[in-house]
């Protein structure tokens, strides 16, 4: 007789708990007009959220929604490509709104045999995308109407800012996005990024093009990428890293960006999230980079 795993037996139990506690099982319509307790996965969710004014119904997020400050307050389910079905379960969601992205798959075939409606909305580094992503918790939430004003708002301000920028599109700046300098490996953006994206939309030029992806970076090739400017978000720990200690490493040590010093930190979820604080995040870089 085959044997099943202590993991196996404690997710099916849990199954079966969350099943018994949600009762009938809502669609994500029935859900949202019950203003069902949700559960927000990705900062960028979350902020929407909050900015559509629907953050009463939320009853807990992942531990990426950092903004704005109070949603710190509601219970953290843990990273959200790192999620376990015990975390998940423990809060009691009636409805899960999510960016792509989230997981791992067996934590998410639980929830789906929990029958927990899951949305997933579109990720996209555009103005555009950046509607969508607002449109879709609106629907999802049952505020259609608030989304689609905040989705023409912020599409707007980035449409704004990156036209702002565009005017240096002679003269633009070569920005290297580092993720990570510990331990001096860096880890670099190369196309197809979040931070390609806004630097792009900030007027810039990403000084990886050609690399697809986050990738870690020889000494050769970060140095050969020439940077004007660093950027990387404003965070402290393991993975921050002060000018003195960038410019240090040898590898940026010879690169256009450490004759002058030019580093620029930025929030992570405002400069990466591509939520409502976007158009604010293009007119900051901008400004950073060009004076103005």
């Amino acid at each position: 007789m085959r044997r099943r795993s202590f993991s196996a037996i404690a997710a099916s139990s849990l199954v079966y708990l969350a099943l018994g506690a949600l009762g009938a099982v809502l669609s994500p319509a029935e859900a949202a007009r019950g203003e069902a307790d949700t559960l927000a996965i990705g900062g960028s969710v979350t902020e929407i959220v909050y900015a559509l004014g629907q953050e009463h119904r939320l009853v807990a997020r992942d531990t990426t929604s950092t903004y704005p400050p109070e949603a710190t307050a509601l219970p953290d389910v843990g990273y959200m490509r790192s999620l376990s079905p015990e975390g998940v379960l423990s809060v009691g969601p009636d409805l899960i709104v999510s960016e792509e992205g989230a997981g791992p798959p067996e934590t998410l075939a639980v929830l789906e045999e929990a029958a927990i409606p899951f949305i997933t909305v579109p990720g996209g580094f555009s103005a555009e995308g950046v509607a969508a992503k607002i449109r879709a918790v609106g629907e999802a939430l049952d505020a259609t109407e608030a989304a689609e004003a905040l989705a023409k708002t912020v599409a707007d301000e980035i449409e704004a800012a990156s036209a702002r920028a565009a005017k240096h599109a002679g003269a633009p700046k070569r920005v290297l996005f580092v993720l990570s300098a510990q331990g001096g490996r860096l880890m670099g953006a190369g196309d197809d990024t979040g931070a390609a994206a806004i630097i792009e939309l900030a007027g810039g030029v990403n000084a990886l093009e050609g690399v697809s992806g986050y990738k870690p970076l020889s000494d050769e090739a970060a140095t050969a990428s020439a940077p004007d400017v660093i950027l990387m978000m404003d965070r402290s720990g393991d993975h921050g890293a002060s000018a003195e200690e960038l410019f240090a490493l040898p590898a940026l040590a010879v690169t256009p960006a450490a004759e002058t010093g030019a580093l620029i930190k930025i929030d992570g979820l405002k400069l990466l999230g591509f939520g409502p604080r976007t158009g604010a995040a293009v007119a900051e870089l901008s400004a950073a980079l060009y004076g103005e």
